[in-house]
């Protein structure tokens, strides 16, 4: 029996975190969508953009853990953004660009916490890690347009100057976790 677990994970802008997980071994399912806010239906890009939803942009995925564990995830999750930066990533700025893991599963919320104490105590970050850590409440799927963004657009200038850098972090750090 081939069981899939599901993680969501808000790491800046759904379009990086998106590009990085495309390239993972046991990833089966990648959605960027919206989460985790106060709104009662799906809201809109631009909606999330004026951070009046309280909605994170986010990325589920979908994974075999026999191929690959969630701690692994993890691992990849906070060493491909900077999980200390609070409300942003870089140059975008605002409560949709938290650093962020929203769970379905309790058990996979309190490995999601060793995990950041485990980063803490080993000083990996220098400096105190502000990811939400929080049960999924809610989630939306993205406009079509937001999903597989980097794959289709690898030369418009947000892709090339800030994710691509992402992809190539993860391709040499993380490379046993690369699809052949």
């Amino acid at each position: 029996m081939n069981t899939q677990e599901t993680i969501t994970l808000a790491g800046g802008c759904f379009w990086c975190t998106e590009a990085v997980f495309q390239e993972v071994r046991g990833v089966t399912r990648l959605t960027s969508g919206y989460a985790n806010g106060q709104v009662r239906q799906a809201p809109s890009y631009e909606e999330v953009c004026s951070g009046t939803t309280g909605c994170a942009e986010v990325l589920q995925l979908q994974f075999d853990p026999a191929q690959i564990s969630l701690r692994q995830v993890l691992e990849i999750f906070f060493g491909t953004h900077d999980p200390t930066q609070l409300n942003r990533q870089g140059n975008d700025v605002g409560t949709q660009y938290r650093s962020g893991v929203y769970y379905g599963d309790p058990a996979q919320g309190e490995l999601v916490r060793s995990v950041v104490q485990e980063l803490t105590a080993q000083g990996v970050f220098g400096a105190p890690i502000v990811t939400e850590i929080e049960p999924l409440v809610q989630f939306w799927p993205a406009e079509d347009y937001h999903q597989r963004y980097y794959s289709s657009h690898p030369q418009q200038g947000y892709c090339a100057y800030v994710i691509s850098p992402k992809v190539q972090k993860l391709r040499k750090t993380f490379a046993q976790h690369l699809r052949v």
